[in-house]
């Protein structure tokens, strides 16, 4: 068993890939060092500190490990090897992740060697229930496959906005997903959970947003499956993403956990809203993080039924009130204590109410906040381009869009129910990331989360001209995380192995 202190240390240098450089020769180290080897004393407060969390590598050499030992047994094989970055000047040992070997198939690992790689956010190894869950960001993916590498550029902002409102966004989906029927349905890799999608959709929105990590003052992060039933995801998320100023191994910002079923994340788009608009707050941005491996019991079981529409993946966007690309323009949020659908502490699974869940639940809270709001504001479903709905199943956001009058090409880009599954916290937030990867500017913009329990927020957004400014810098849209070609078919055996993880 890892102690605390020792996990401490490794996530605190691993998650980032902390390096240092010397000032005076040159020489790079994967490590945090007071001096340099070559230099010596004179050296003494003249290195550097750089990570390696955005950089590209290249996997020099690699081997296949086809008997793990017990820490790395639910990984089965996987492939190990050297990565440099820098021309060599950094070497590190680490895993190519999101590779399923298969039992008698060749691999050609001279194919892979000299390839260019990314680092991954992922779990190391495997642990028990009991014992804190190792992370690291010395895992690999191939970049010329389904993650390309995306620089992260810091941009000064050039112009402030009246209203708050999206800055920047992103999202991430693994590139595994289970075929039935007309679904298709994102599946995390073995070593994936809610916490690695919430760090590489805010890693994601940095890039998009182009703001500097350090003027994040609040980071929200929306879940209904973290790992810990006592420990935040948002304080990971703050320290791998290096949000709010750096002081030692503690970040100057808030950060917090926030749950409301599938809400959880849009629940919080008016307080960062409002955060980000208040003078006295001094917070510049606020990330808002929807992010769930959104659980299901096995079909045949009580629950099983979910198992149908479950997916996996996250969003994260950037509230501010500079360089905005969709202004907030109105809000209204409706809640009751409906029952349909719940998770009682300690249960793995979460049950639901059946027939329950439609009219006394998901469509009457909806078409209340979203009534509502265009009453407020003065508009019709014709002056509305997107209708954005939470999308349980492919059924009810169709319905409830001409419930309220809209048409097909008003609400049919935003359903992802079909690519990525029902990501829970997430689920409504990809969705309108899908529209603002094809809006045009001056567009309006209606999305009506759901969370059972139950609630709704619906959001009128008004998008800018700085939106198509931005769009050359984000390369892993929705659509091209839906239609890619190195998306990976599993069956269902497969599918409930990779569900269940490290």
């Amino acid at each position: 068993m890892s102690s605390e202190p020792i996990e401490r240390r490794v996530s605190y240098l691993g998650d980032r890939l902390r390096a240092s450089r010397c000032k005076i020769c040159g020489k790079e180290y994967f490590e945090v060092r007071d001096y340099c080897s070559n230099c010596g004393r004179k050296s003494y407060e003249k290195m550097a500190s750089a990570d390696l969390f955005y950089d590209k590598g290249k996997l020099e050499l690699c081997t296949l490990v086809s008997e793990p030992t017990n820490k790395f047994t639910k990984l089965e094989s996987y492939v190990y090897g050297i990565i440099s970055f820098h021309n060599g000047k950094i070497r590190v040992p680490g895993r190519l992740t999101d590779q399923i070997i298969k039992d008698g198939v060749p691999l050609d690992l001279a194919s892979l060697e000299g390839k260019e790689v990314v680092p991954r956010f992922r779990r190391r190894y495997m642990v028990g229930k009991s014992e804190v869950v190792p992370t690291i960001s010395l895992a690999f993916t191939l970049a010329d496959e389904y993650y390309p590498h995306q620089e992260y550029k810091v941009i000064q902002p050039t112009k402030e906005y009246k209203l708050p409102g999206i800055v920047g966004y992103g999202v991430y989906a693994s590139r595994f997903r289970i075929k039935e029927g007309g679904l298709e349905r994102a599946i995390p890799f073995m070593d994936e959970d809610s916490v690695t999608a919430a760090v590489e959709a805010g890693k994601l929105a940095l890039i998009h947003s182009g703001v500097d990590s350090t003027n994040v003052g609040k980071v929200y992060v929306g879940s209904e499956s973290n790992p810990y039933a006592v420990k935040p995801i948002a304080s990971k998320v703050a320290q791998v993403l290096k949000l709010g100023e750096e002081d030692g191994d503690i970040q100057s910002v808030d950060a917090v956990d926030t749950e409301f079923a599938c809400k959880a994340a849009t629940s919080m788009f008016k307080d960062a809203a409002a955060l980000v608009n208040y003078p006295g707050a001094d917070v510049k941005y606020a990330m808002v993080i929807g992010a769930d491996n959104s659980q299901a019991a096995p079909r045949g079981c009580p629950g099983g039924e979910l198992d149908l529409f479950v997916g996996y993946g996250g969003a994260a966007f950037m509230f501010g009130k500079q360089d905005v690309i969709a202004e907030i323009e109105g809000w209204y949020s409706c809640t009751s204590d409906t029952p349909d659908f719940w998770r009682r502490d300690g249960e793995p699974y979460p049950m639901h109410g059946g027939r329950f869940t439609g009219d006394p639940a998901y469509f009457k809270h909806v078409r209340k906040a979203a009534t509502k709001l265009m009453d407020k504001l003065n508009l019709k479903a014709s002056d509305i381009n997107y209708f954005v709905p939470h999308q349980p199943n492919p059924a009810f956001p169709v319905k409830v869009a001409k419930d309220l009058g809209f048409k097909e090409e008003q609400y049919g880009c935003s359903l992802m129910v079909n690519k990525f599954g029902n990501t829970y916290s997430g689920c409504s937030p990809v969705g309108l990331a899908s529209v603002l990867d094809i809006a045009k500017p001056d567009e309006c913009i209606l999305v009506a989360s759901y969370g059972s329990g139950a609630g709704s927020d619906a959001y009128v957004l008004r998008t800018t001209s700085q939106l198509l400014d931005k769009r050359q810098r984000q390369k892993m849209t929705v659509k091209y995380q839906a239609e890619n070609p190195f998306v990976q078919y599993v069956d269902y055996t497969t599918y409930r192995r990779l569900k269940l993880g490290m």
